[in-house]
């Protein structure tokens, strides 16, 4: 994700879904103990009537997510909402949701390694990737400089594949420390800026490439008289190497497929989905689910040639009359679709939403601040790592993501 928060909060179609249908283990420890309720237990209570409950903001509840922070969690995480009763099963009652680390200008595209355990992710504005550490939970500076890395992955060999944005391209880390470059241009042009990507078992990577990158807080601006710089007040070469300053912006759009042998095709284009985002397959890797800049997930059918068809928007993301904008995307082995959600001013609604494979929402966790982006990771894979703003947040889960980060 990269653009303003506000983006993200435009009109759309209202869900007449109610949002909450109670939670068995948050209603027993209100029973049990009525002077743990707090606001945000109160909010997941059952709701009768044609409204929808209203949710408390987050923030003014004074609740701290730090790793030293008091315990919140009677049960189940009063954060951890769930909307239907489907998801009580993959939720874990005892466990907190925890902010493992702050200090980024702004934090995206998470990625789990396995053999190392550490989980690997972009501050795109700050130039560098970070490196958590499971066995100490320490953060340290990864890659310095990251051209400005939004979106990172590790492939079913286990090499690191990423999105820049300065220099407009995919690349990979090979195991020797080589870096390959696999994709720059398409039809003579090049890209705009790789922003996410999803892999197939046959060695492919479909890939989105939105503008984003094209700007001077995530990236570098167009040479004079490109898109993001029309007037050419702006330098693009301040800071830049002075190559990368003479770039333009010169493709719309699009959603590609880069096959293994190094042929990249695009299977969406422009019109099918403006501004493509977050992208991830279902775990049969018959689906594709493929974010819409303008806060919708949309839905295709894979077919055996590689193509995507059959588009249908998936949800269109409103809970209670709010668009919870959605960016990083992933499925977990049941088929669900975790989505990272930046609802802007709307506080407490920005997190993750947690759609079925038909498209309802069953769950949401509530975070204090924007999510750009997650992916499942952990020994077990198990773990639900969220890219947020300044932050990196952590809760277990009860069920296992679908595919490689």
């Amino acid at each position: 994700m990269s653009r303003n928060a506000d983006d993200l909060e435009g009109k759309g179609l209202t869900s007449r879904r109610t949002l909450i249908k109670g939670i068995v283990a948050v209603a027993g420890a209100m029973a049990v103990a009525p002077a743990l309720l707090t606001r945000s237990a109160q909010a997941q209570a059952v709701t009768t009537g044609n409204e929808p409950p209203v949710l408390p903001p987050i923030v003014p509840t004074g609740r701290d997510f730090g790793p030293d922070a008091p315990p919140t969690t009677y049960f189940a995480d009063p954060d951890v909402i769930t909307v239907e009763p489907s998801f009580n099963s993959l939720r874990v009652g005892n466990t907190p949701i925890k902010r493992l680390w702050t200090g980024a200008l702004w934090a995206e595209g998470p990625a789990w390694n396995s053999v190392g355990r550490y989980l690997i992710f972009s501050d795109i504005a700050s130039n560098k990737q970070m490196r958590w550490l499971e066995d100490t939970g320490e953060v340290s500076v990864f890659r310095d400089p990251s051209n400005n890395s939004n979106g990172n992955s590790f492939d079913y060999q286990g090499r690191q594949v990423s999105g820049e944005h300065v220099t407009r391209r995919l690349v990979r880390y090979e195991h020797d420390g080589t870096v390959t470059v696999l994709a720059s241009h398409y039809d003579g042009k090049r890209l705009n800026s790789p922003n996410d990507m999803a892999h197939h078992p046959d060695g492919s990577i479909w890939f989105t490439d939105p503008p984003w990158g094209g700007q001077l807080y995530e990236g570098t601006v167009d040479a004079p008289g490109g898109m993001s710089n029309p007037t050419g007040l702006l330098n693009s070469r301040v800071g830049q190497p002075p190559e990368l300053g003479s770039y333009t912006r010169e493709l719309p759009t699009n959603v590609y497929r880069l096959d293994p042998s190094g042929r990249l095709d695009m299977v969406i284009n422009q019109d099918q989905v403006p501004n493509p985002n977050g992208i991830c397959f279902s775990p049969d890797h018959t689906k594709l689910y493929v974010v819409n800049g303008g806060g919708f997930i949309n839905r295709f059918d894979v077919t055996p040639d590689n193509k995507a068809t059959n588009q249908i928007v998936f949800t269109d993301c409103m809970v209670n009359g709010i668009r919870c904008g959605p960016d990083g995307l992933r499925t977990d082995v049941f088929g669900n679709l975790w989505a990272s959600s930046n609802a802007g001013r709307n506080l407490g609604y920005s997190g993750v939403t947690v759609w079925n494979p038909e498209g309802q929402l069953i769950g949401r966790i509530r975070l204090p601040e924007v999510t750009g982006n997650i992916t499942f990771g952990g020994p077990k894979r198990n773990r639900l790592f969220m890219a947020s703003s300044q932050s990196l947040y952590a809760i277990y889960t009860n069920t296992q993501g679908s595919a490689p980060s």
